[in-house]
């Protein structure tokens, strides 16, 4: 064995020696300064390597640089040609031996890859049976490195799949524990009702048998009496005494004939422990994952603009390794957002699990400018995270009441509703199944769909709304909502014509809440239905019937800040509130056919109504505060997110209003 003096490792040396070794440069050259020593110390005659003439053929020099020994005549020669001029010559004797440690150099090697040029050659591969250059090393060293990091990472896996496996079996065995205790509690718990109502029964059964025996023991008494009396007594002491007997067992007979001498409890205790459909539950408990949670896989969103002091939501999808979503809660999941100035200032969100494998994040910027949102599960970035955020600085407190004229005027044909992009582009649902989208000036920038009933094709489209890159439009007359880019690519769609859960009569209105939940007013079927993201039916919210939490016709929606749903009921007349989970909150406004509405981030409504040509500001209260007139038919209300204006779809005169607050 000998050990390597680079990789340290031990290895046996091979069959035939030491001799079959592969060549080690720096022994080789070791091997040949000394054979050229001897030759120049052991005062042996040396013959010219270079002289053909044998005359003068004795050495008297050596050429460090050719490794040569030289005659006279060939060192003249030597030392006056130009390209040997600067050649190291030393003479043949103890000094000149002692140079050659210092003069000469190991020769020039090459690396056998032809990209690695003229790279000195240190190093002999076993395996490739080649010389290898410095170069040739790294860039093994290199892959050798990978691979041992492949190697660990392989080791680390193996040993967290014992750990996984570890955790997994001790969650197992909690579950089926617990499993175990709540059957043997159940089981304690029946065995005791057992108990009680045996115990109930023998002792109502009891006393009905000792009031039997009483009276089978009084009947007995009164009958041995008479009996006695007969035997013993004189007529005259009969007479005397035969009213009183007669008259005692007569009483305990009658009381006989009173009562029932059916016993008063059946015998019957009948347990129904229904097992066939827990046991095939129980059969199929549990599931195994090969995938695990994979944080750089998970992705978040928002749908609003974050502003100084309002509330700033975030909704995280937690996915697997396989880019499935994560169904389960119970991940740490961090939030928090960074001034990039103000000596970055830091937020820190609240978080709140839902347990299906999605998380709110809810933060509160308390300063302006460039932010840094960062967003972490079990310690490491989500997906997009960290990332760049602008955060608005919170505006004058709005005054509604100077609301008259509006600033701008976009012509639009018939405009059924419109909505404002987070960049400022306003896109409006059209009467002849177009959305527009015009740029902040009012130019228009795209079209999108046409009419139809296939994939991005609209009839009159009633709502829209646009979380992120993400366009959705309440298709009216197709009844069915349609999800698309915001450049207009048909993404998915959801419902069809009818009356059953997830099924629409000409929808209305859509909107978008905090938690990715679809909400859309469903108008001739006088509902609100709730789904999720991928359009799945969770809730609804039933508007028929009579009281206050009912409605008709409902066509406007909006959230205020505390989440709540505002509804505005067109065959109401009024504006309906209810919780997210589908409680009535409330009511307000007399309005006259309200269509759109729009709440602002201080709660203040702005409801536009079809019949009145107007549109209402109700404060937080439900008060009215101000009303703008001279509208015509106005439809859709929609709100900046940036900035807070106001824009009105405003139907019957082919415009599209916006005030500035």
């Amino acid at each position: 064995m000998f050990q390597c003096p680079i990789c340290e490792r031990n290895t046996s040396i091979p069959v035939g020696g030491a001799s079959v070794l592969p060549q080690n440069l720096h022994l080789g050259f070791e091997v040949e300064v000394a054979g050229y020593m001897s030759k120049m110390v052991n005062n042996s005659e040396v013959c010219c390597d270079e002289c053909v003439d044998e005359r003068n053929g004795l050495a008297v020099v050596f050429c460090c640089m050719c490794r040569q020994f030289l005659c006279k005549l060939c060192r003249d020669h030597h030392s006056s040609s130009r390209r040997f001029s600067k050649h190291k010559i030393v003479l043949l004797d103890q000094e000149g031996a002692r140079q050659l440690h210092t003069t000469m150099k190991p020769r020039d090697h090459y690396c056998s890859q032809p990209n690695h040029g003229n790279n000195n050659l240190n190093f002999y591969c076993e395996t490739c049976s080649l010389l290898k250059s410095q170069e040739h090393l790294k860039m093994q060293k290199r892959v050798m490195a990978k691979l041992t990091g492949a190697m660990d990472e392989n080791n680390r896996m193996i040993e967290q799949v014992e750990i996984s496996k570890r955790n997994a079996s001790l969650a197992i065995n909690q579950a089926f524990e617990t499993l175990q205790q709540t059957l043997e509690e159940r089981k304690k718990t029946l065995l005791s009702e057992l108990e009680a109502i045996s115990l109930s029964k023998t002792t109502a059964l009891t006393l009905q048998k000792e009031q039997f025996e009483k009276m089978v023991g009084d009947i007995g008494h009164y009958t041995d009496m008479a009996s006695q009396i007969l035997q013993t007594h004189t007529d005259h002491e009969i007479v005397a005494l035969g009213g009183l007997i007669p008259t005692e067992l007569q009483a305990t007979l009658e009381r006989v004939q009173t009562i029932s001498l059916t016993p008063n409890q059946h015998s019957n205790i009948t347990v129904s422990v229904q097992t066939d459909d827990l046991t095939r539950q129980l059969s199929k408990l549990g599931n195994l994952f090969e995938f695990y949670l994979s944080p750089s896989s998970s992705t978040w969103m928002s749908t609003s603009v974050a502003k100084v002091g309002t509330r700033y939501n975030v909704t995280i999808q937690s996915k697997t390794s396989e880019g499935e979503e994560y169904p389960h809660g119970g991940i740490e999941v961090k939030g928090e957002m960074r001034s990039k100035t103000h000596n970055g200032a830091v937020v820190y969100g609240e978080v709140e699990d839902h347990r299906d494998g999605t998380y709110t994040i809810t933060l509160t910027p308390q300063t302006a400018g460039p932010h840094q949102i960062l967003i972490t599960m079990d310690g490491q970035h989500v997906q997009n995270s960290p990332d760049d955020l602008d955060v608005w600085p919170k505006g004058p407190k709005r005054d509604y009441h100077i609301l008259c004229n509006a600033q701008q005027v976009i012509q639009c044909n018939k405009p059924r509703c419109v909505a404002i992009h987070d960049n400022g582009d306003i896109y409006v649902g059209s009467e002849d199944h177009h959305i527009y989208v015009f740029d902040q000036t009012g130019q228009l920038k795209n079209t999108i769909g046409r009419r139809g009933r296939g994939d991005g094709q609209f009839s009159s489209p009633s709502g829209i709304s646009i979380k992120g890159d993400v366009l959705y439009v309440a298709d009216t007359y197709n009844h069915c909502v349609q999800k698309l880019t915001s450049s207009g690519m048909f993404l998915h769609q959801f419902g069809q014509q009818g009356s059953g859960q997830g099924q629409f009569n000409q929808p209305r209105a859509f909107i978008i809440d905090s938690n990715n939940k679809l909400i859309v007013s469903d108008f001739y079927n006088h509902r609100i239905q709730i789904f999720n993201e991928n359009g799945g039916w969770l809730l609804t919210i039933d508007g028929k019937g009579s009281g206050n939490h009912s409605f008709q016709s409902p066509w406007g929606l909006a959230l205020d800040p505390q989440g709540n749903i505002h509804v505005a009921a067109y065959g109401s007349n009024t504006i309906k509130v209810f919780t997210k989970e589908g409680v009535y909150v409330r009511m307000y406004g007399d309005s006259n056919c309200p269509i759109g509405i729009a709440i602002d981030d201080e709660g203040y409504s702005l409801v536009s109504e079809w019949d009145g040509n107007c549109l209402s500001i109700y404060d937080p209260e439900g008060n009215k505060i101000h009303t703008v007139g001279n509208l015509k038919y106005p439809r859709g209300t929609a709100l900046d997110p940036r900035d807070g204006s106001v824009f009105i779809a405003n139907y019957g005169a082919d415009t599209v209003l916006k005030y500035c607050v």
